[in-house]
């Protein structure tokens, strides 16, 4: 269900971004050859045409029929078998489907992108971009219109959070709840995690067991906790109360119930279930003694451990247990709530593209397989329709980075002519398109090399 999320968010993307410069393209009579989802080396899954009135297709072929290149101004729309992506080709443009050697020794022609004015190819270059984080923010207001916002304030968390070992070793602890970072309160979690980790906020301020307390990060913290390859700041304490059995559940077998409260591991007292999940992986393959309430009175149970380390027992969701903030949008109340949340959303990508650039972030970076795990094991359209907004930020935001091969490449030489009245030659863009493909192609590998190192250690 991942894999299939993850297809048709990017898919769903690619198109409306690819869509962009063809629609530019088009508005500036700039002829568009061909309008690919996914790469299509060596065969196409399919290729379409319109002329004469009427779609014309051809499936499973290595190169378009003869009778397409007879209507070289009406565009080739076509599915490739090599779903990376997928490509808006346009005519007399140096990029992944031209080089100049290849597509551009006659003279420009009015119909080609080379001989448009600098601020319409300005245009065509940026419409992918443009159309991304448009569609994000038109996303995110009809998320708001649908579907409205959920809050957990902080002070409705009746058990606190629980924390990471890297915010525990600096002075959390279980069960704390934030009331402000540098002075400033502190509403829910969310906005604590963005002050702390996003804005450097070091000085924090918690609740725990009642009272007031003062706790001083390191400077340099969030690249820490980075570095030790930790998901999550802190997520909502809850007890231990066995909500349902996995397959083949070392628990269920062992005579514990729906119901059951765990209370200590091998004469530990655990409290929450993150915190339990953390310690018994620690004695996978071993014989453990649980301790847990039922019907108020205390039981003991000894099992062995798989190799996995889990008993098999989903903790209850106490979500519903939570007083949560409800809050609903109009329709016109909905698109300056979208379009806010689309420009935070932006303003914090950005914030945390800076840890890529460290020894602790490279090491984080992931591929298709990390954005793929962002999506939940069942379909949900509103998390869908979260992360396809999320994603289409990102995609917009790393597109417009200067770099050849890359749309804000082509943005960068664009604007260069402008200001200076000279235009980049044919031969040099073709070079940078090159170094550009290289260096995209570099992090790809490194980015899923990543993934791959994770799920051959267990960590991914």
């Amino acid at each position: 269900m991942k894999i299939l999320a993850l297809l048709v968010s990017l898919s769903f993307l690619v198109i409306i971004h690819e869509f962009g410069h063809y629609c530019f393209a088009r508005l500036f009579k700039t002829r568009v050859e061909k309008f690919y989802l996914f790469f299509n080396p060596y065969f196409s899954l399919l290729r379409a045409k319109r002329y004469n009135g009427k779609w014309h297709f051809s499936f499973f072929s290595k190169e378009s029929p003869e009778e397409f290149s007879q209507y070289p101004d009406n565009t080739e729309w076509g599915i490739g078998w090599l779903p990376f992506g997928g490509y808006c080709s346009i005519a007399g443009m140096v990029d992944e489907t031209h080089t100049s050697a290849q597509a551009l020794k006659q003279e420009p022609q009015p119909w080609e992108y080379r001989s448009k004015k600098a601020w319409q190819r300005l245009l065509i270059v940026a419409g992918g971009v443009i159309v991304n984080f448009v569609a994000a923010l038109v996303i995110y207001s009809l998320i708001m219109f649908v579907w409205g916002t959920e809050h957990l304030p902080v002070q409705n968390t009746p058990y606190g959070y629980d924390y990471n070992q890297t915010a525990l070793k600096y002075g959390f602890r279980n069960g704390d709840k934030i009331l402000s970072v540098e002075g400033k309160d502190v509403w829910e979690l969310k906005n604590a995690v963005n002050e702390i980790l996003l804005n450097e906020g070091r000085n924090i301020t918690v609740e725990r067991q009642g009272k007031k307390e003062n706790i001083v990060l390191p400077k340099g913290f969030a690249k820490e906790m980075i570095g030790n390859g930790e998901k999550s700041f802190a997520i909502v304490r809850v007890p231990f109360v066995v909500g349902g059995f996995a397959d083949n559940s070392v628990a269920k077998q062992n005579g514990m119930k729906e119901g059951d409260s765990i209370v200590s591991l091998n004469g530990k007292q655990i409290f929450s279930f993150s915190e339990f999940a953390a310690a018994v992986t620690k004695y996978a393959g071993q014989t453990v003694n649980i301790d847990y309430y039922r019907d108020n009175a205390l039981h003991s149970v000894s099992m062995k451990l798989g190799q996995e380390g889990k008993i098999g027992a989903y903790c209850k969701d106490f979500s519903l247990e939570f007083k949560t903030i409800h809050r609903s949008y109009g329709f016109f109340e909905s698109v300056p709530k979208g379009i806010s949340q689309g420009i935070n959303t932006l303003v914090s990508y950005v914030k945390q593209f800076k840890f890529v650039f460290s020894k602790e972030g490279a090491t984080q970076v992931g591929g298709f397989g990390a954005i793929g795990n962002l999506f939940p094991s069942s379909w949900d359209w509103q998390i869908f329709w979260n992360m396809t907004a999320f994603l289409s930020i990102i995609l917009a935001f790393m597109n417009i980075l200067p770099i050849p091969a890359l749309d804000g490449g082509y943005v960068l030489f664009t604007l260069w002519e402008i200001v200076t009245g000279r235009k980049p030659s044919d031969k040099f863009m073709e070079r940078a398109q090159m170094v550009g493909m290289i260096l995209l192609f570099a992090l790809l590998i490194y980015a899923n090399g990543n993934d791959l190192v994770r799920w051959l250690t267990g960590k991914f």
